[in-house]
């Protein structure tokens, strides 16, 4: 990682600038084995250490939520809870946001980053980042409608791209899941409803070839693994 101030390189770790400055002053602060009570000092995090231990400062940030319903995918709102208000402090502090969108009904997995390059890259309409859902709507789904979503469905302001939808069971209600490249507004919701068959439930497992961890129960959050980005990097 590049050399960097030591007020900033401390602020990754959570901590506010006013406290990573009040930190160096008070002596708390060694670069290279020095003392420096300098907070615009630059050094290499790895070569910085807090009350004597090794600061744990990474660049960027990759974080992986099970989002549950009634929460907005932004960082602020003035009237609902955000997916932010999950983080703790020492996460909310670096201000990641949400790669792309979920509506406030629809749960599942939100990735949440301060890389921003990687984040613009994701939901650029020009990147196939695929995107996977499982669905509960009214109704029985049949080939027909699978032939609908591959075609590219015509909707009231836009063409969709084609989507894959693999049906799971049907019936008086049906359960599906639907594979698409692309993320416009209320974009699932207005395909099943377009083919007749209103949605019930939505749940998104996967981005980019990045699966939401079973393991994590509604509102819990993990760091993404190493491989993890590294495969959301691959995404072109």
């Amino acid at each position: 990682m590049a050399i960097m101030r030591l007020d900033k390189a401390l602020s990754m770790t959570g901590m506010t600038r006013a406290e990573a400055r009040k930190a160096v002053a008070a002596g708390r602060v060694q670069a290279g084995g020095t003392a420096v009570r300098d907070p615009g000092f630059k050094a290499e995090p790895a070569n910085i250490l807090l009350d004597g231990q090794p600061i744990d400062a990474p660049e960027h940030i990759y974080v992986m939520l099970n989002k549950p319903a009634g929460i907005v995918t932004a960082t602020e709102d003035s009237r609902w809870q955000t997916v932010l208000s999950l983080m703790p402090e020492h996460i909310a502090r670096r201000r990641p946001g949400p790669v792309g969108r979920l509506d406030r009904d629809v749960t599942g997995l939100v990735l949440l980053t301060d890389d921003g390059q990687l984040a613009h890259r994701l939901i650029s309409p020009r990147t196939k980042a695929e995107k996977v859902y499982l669905a509960e709507c009214e109704g029985a789904l049949d080939a027909e409608d699978t032939a609908l979503f591959a075609s590219g469905m015509a909707l009231s302001d836009f063409t969709a791209k084609p989507a894959k939808l693999d049906i799971l069971s049907s019936g008086d209600t049906s359960r599906a899941l639907v594979t698409l490249t692309e993320g416009k507004f209320h974009q699932v919701k207005r395909m099943f409803a377009a083919a007749g068959h209103p949605l019930l439930r939505l749940r998104r497992l996967s981005i980019g070839g990045v699966k939401l961890d079973e393991s994590l129960d509604e509102g819990e959050w993990r760091m993404l693994t190493d491989e993890e980005v590294e495969i959301l990097r691959a995404v072109r």
